[in-house]
């Protein structure tokens, strides 16, 4: 299966919930990108190779539906053991001083993420993504329903067969269309694979409002500067909730990425590398998030 060549060499860690395969570019001060459902790493690839002149970009697949490599059956699955994943495959790496950038259903965890385990993370930015009673967002609830159900994502794998039908949900998500190989990335994993699918429906199934709930009373204790880059015209992810984020998180600053939807590193990347490159060149590191 293709896989884009901007995010560097393929490398893979395993981990107790089972293989993770990752991307890595660039050396400095690291950064690791997260991706939400049914998209992977490539989401990412316009933006890596201008950070990483200067960053070391660590770009995984994780498993939320376009993962080549499944989890294992006993896996915790769960938004909280979805958190510990990323939070195990950090410490794996032994990075310090993390930057985390999120965005979707990647945006949620990473909130969960920051506030379970600070330890290691320094920044935080998020673009357009799940937050607060948004979890999963309010249009994907009925598709929800089909992870209760024995096979229920089977017959939305096999949508997935024609470009034609991905291309249609892609364009909710990004002004821009993403390119066959690119779009072949996301979408063949789920289709080949019943075990990619039964990752899937375990973690659609548990996404529940409680969880980035409990997260936003936790971010205030968040130390970290932190990047809010938000799109306006988002259809799934208000302004009112990048609003409500800045408020909580006491060292942030809120930015709008116009012309763009979701997907802001598709629709708007040198936007993003800009804002992103900014944003670490004045960032502080924190003092109580460090790992000692």
């Amino acid at each position: 299966m293709a896989r884009s060549e901007e995010l560097g060499i393929q490398k893979e860690v395993r981990l107790a919930q089972g293989p993770v395969r990752y991307r890595e570019r660039g050396s400095g001060t690291p950064i690791v990108f997260v991706h939400g459902l049914l998209v992977n790493g490539d989401l990412w690839r316009k933006v890596v190779p201008a950070l990483a002149e200067r960053h070391r970009c660590i770009t995984p697949d994780w498993p939320l539906g376009s993962h080549d490599l499944p989890m294992r059956p006993d896996a915790d699955l769960t938004p909280p053991g979805l958190a510990r994943l990323m939070s195990d495959f950090i410490a794996e790496l032994d990075l310090r001083e993390v930057t985390v950038v999120g965005n979707d259903t990647g945006g949620g965890l990473t909130q969960i993420l920051v506030t379970d385990h600070p330890e290691r993370i320094a920044r935080l930015v998020l673009t357009p993504c799940d937050a607060f009673s948004n979890f999963p967002p309010h249009a994907a609830k009925p598709l929800q329903l089909l992870g209760y159900v024995p096979g229920g994502l089977f017959p939305v794998a096999q949508g997935m067969r024609s470009r034609g039908a991905a291309r249609v949900v892609m364009g909710t998500l990004a002004k821009r269309p993403f390119p066959d190989e690119i779009l072949d990335s996301f979408r063949e994993p789920a289709v080949a694979s019943a075990d990619v699918r039964r990752d899937l429906a375990r973690v659609f199934r548990q996404l529940r409002p409680r969880y980035t709930l409990a997260a936003a009373e936790r971010l205030r204790a968040f130390r970290g500067p932190a990047l809010i880059a938000w799109a306006p015209e988002d259809r799934f992810f208000p302004m009112k909730h990048a609003l409500r984020l800045a408020e909580l998180i006491p060292d942030s600053s809120l930015v709008e990425i116009r012309d763009s939807r979701t997907f802001v590193p598709q629709d708007q990347p040198e936007r993003l590398i800009a804002l992103v490159k900014e944003f670490l060149a004045g960032a502080t590191a924190p003092s109580s998030s460090a790992v000692p």
